[in-house]
């Protein structure tokens, strides 16, 4: 997910909703040695050590940090807010070309 999108979801995501994307994080995600799409020097086991530890659904959570909940483990939040960014695509378009006139 890319960052503007992720922050558009970290402005209106409760913490509830935070809470049921981690666990459905924790029973989606087979591989946990693939890398964080936050930080190519962390592995998914290690983002998630870092993003979930001290969470709790009472506590205010800084943008930041849900922005980056949201780019890591996106792909889990519940239904509602799941949205499918479509981008447009430029049409291919063959050049014109003229041979060259000597």
């Amino acid at each position: 997910m890319r960052r503007s999108d992720a922050r558009k979801l970290a402005e209106i995501v409760t913490n509830e909703q935070l809470k049921q994307m981690f666990d459905n994080a924790k029973v989606g995600i087979k591989d946990w040695t693939k890398v964080s799409s936050c930080n190519i020097g962390f592995t998914k086991g290690v983002a998630w050590n870092i993003l979930t530890k001290g969470f709790d659904v009472i506590k205010p959570i800084h943008i930041l940090a849900k922005t980056n909940m949201i780019r890591e483990f996106g792909e889990f939040l519940p239904g509602e807010l799941k949205q499918k960014v479509s981008r447009n695509k430029r049409n291919i378009i063959n050049p014109v070309h003229h041979d060259p006139i000597f």
